[in-house]
């Protein structure tokens, strides 16, 4: 019996968890419900559980020495408006998941369960993961509180994975190399001196101020930047003025740095700077406060090696595709900084339909979550010694 017929033997289980999550979505370092349940289920599957890893983190252990291979799955929501019907939808108003985290988690639960049963030498660890999409009051993410915990100790290898909805079922895409953007946050304010709108000559206006600045930063990555180095800067928030004839004191910004190498990082902060010096060539000032996010995912060959081999004995080979690089940040970079790993996508496309991703109407078809856990326990045999 393959990975693939177990993992066929538990697809209502998989399916049943992935629900119960999607019901009771919880935002970054508030998964209180979500990890206790996690613990639960590791617990009567017979794991050692660790639990309050990077706040709200769960862990857990099965097997015993080296290698240590880790599963990781995130398993926070999002604060939006859930617009499915579903008799799955969620109970929480006000927050869903439409990242897929749900599933990720079920995934990560039925790899538990079905390597539970394997006989293998070495250590599986489970880290189920906070705060993928969010900081804390001090700007860190779910995975380096998490690594602050020692959930990366002793890891030889690390995987993860992510739903798509635009593949469709049966497919996964990976490749070594950087697969997805670092990213780093910009918060600024413009000073001028305001007044009244009709006599805009005895003001300092922070508005006027403001456009040229963000014409500024819009050119930074076609005219201050290689044009064949992927890069972004957007700005994300402009707010200034309460009324339409005062001109304001002050215009307040923020956007977002995308990014794929550490040089251009650099670069790119460089220029915002210089874009924000036009306030002050105008006879203004501003304050800038650049916070640094999380670093681009780098997939290490050999981990990528090992997922695409087991998806191609399990899938074919012509259900392993190349991903479509884009620059969406995702803090499983944090743990690839550190021990070798790969993240891989998975197909969760709902045929006929289209779903996006942090979306009211995001859902997946569930068909994808046995797969999903397959490629996870294939992978893990193999990293072990115990697989083809």
């Amino acid at each position: 019996m393959t990975i693939l017929d177990k993992t066929q033997a538990i697809e209502t289980q998989l399916i049943q968890w992935r629900r119960e999550f999607h019901r009771h979505p919880e935002t970054g370092f508030r998964e209180l419900w979500t990890a206790s349940r996690i613990a639960t289920i590791l617990e009567e599957l017979g794991c050692r559980v660790r639990t309050g890893v990077g706040k709200t983190g769960v862990i857990g252990e099965w097997g015993q020495g080296h290698p240590v291979v880790g599963i990781r799955a995130d398993m926070d929501a999002l604060p939006i408006m859930e617009a499915n019907q579903a008799p799955y939808a969620s109970e929480y108003p006000g927050f869903m998941h439409a990242c897929g985290h749900d599933s990720h988690t079920a995934m990560a639960l039925g790899a538990a369960a079905l390597l539970a049963k394997e006989r293998f030498s070495g250590t599986v660890r489970f880290l189920f993961q906070p705060a993928e999409e969010v900081a804390d009051e001090e700007g860190i993410s779910g995975a380096p509180r998490m690594i602050e915990d020692g959930a990366l100790d002793d890891i030889d290898l690390i995987l993860a994975l992510h739903v798509d909805p635009a593949t469709p079922v049966g497919d996964i895409r990976i490749a070594s190399g950087s697969f997805s953007g670092g990213v780093d946050s910009f918060f600024a304010t413009i000073n001028g001196r305001g007044g009244h709108g009709a006599r805009p000559q005895e003001v300092v206006d922070p508005i006027h101020i403001a456009g040229h600045v963000i014409l500024a930063l819009h050119g930074i990555v076609s005219r201050r930047l290689n044009p064949m180095t992927p890069a972004v800067v957007s700005v994300g928030r402009v707010h200034g003025g309460q009324a339409e004839n005062v001109i304001p004191d002050q215009v307040e910004l923020s956007g977002t740095i995308r990014f794929l190498e550490p040089d251009v990082q650099q670069r790119i902060h460089k220029e915002v700077k210089n874009a924000f010096e036009i306030a002050r060539a105008m006879g203004g000032d501003y304050q800038l406060k650049i916070e640094i996010g999380v670093p681009s995912m780098i997939n290490e060959a050999k981990v990528v090696d090992l997922i695409s081999g087991a998806a191609q004995d399990l899938l074919g080979p012509e259900h392993v595709l190349k991903p479509v690089l884009e620059l969406g940040a995702e803090d499983f970079g944090c743990f690839t900084e550190r021990v070798p790993g790969a993240m891989f996508v998975l197909g969760c496309r709902i045929e006929g339909d289209h779903r996006l991703l942090h979306n009211p109407f995001f859902d997946i078809n569930e068909r994808c979550l046995r797969i999903g856990t397959a490629i996870f326990v294939e992978t893990a045999l193999r990293a072990l010694g115990a697989g083809k």
